[in-house]
């Protein structure tokens, strides 16, 4: 395994670990979160399949790093795994920390 996949990997896990054991936010369970999701995507597509398109590239990456799959415009699937984790955890601490910031102001 590359050190790509296994640094997306290891991004998905220990998000996907800090909602369910730590956070707790909940946000899996909600549909507003999968909406985001699918608009996060909607976007992702697009410019991350510009930017890696193997006939003209403007990113380049080590296929010895990686699984070396491809999703829809020569995306590697890696991108989907850290793009996921990313968003993820920054909605779960805005999630966690916005509602405690909300809850303090209210009891000031």
């Amino acid at each position: 395994m590359g050190v790509y996949t296994a640094t997306a990997l290891a991004s998905l896990a220990i998000v996907v670990g800090l909602e369910l054991l730590v956070l707790r936010t909940g946000i899996f369970r909600t549909l507003q979160y999968w909406l985001a999701m699918a608009i996060v995507m909607a976007f992702q597509v697009p410019v991350d399949g510009w930017l890696t398109k193997l006939s003209d590239p403007i990113v380049l990456y080590n296929s010895d790093h990686m699984t070396g799959w491809r999703a829809p415009w020569d995306i590697p699937v890696e991108d989907f795994v850290f793009g996921f984790a990313m968003v993820s955890l920054a909605l779960m601490l805005w999630v966690r920390f916005g509602r405690h910031q909300t809850r303090n102001k209210e009891h000031a």
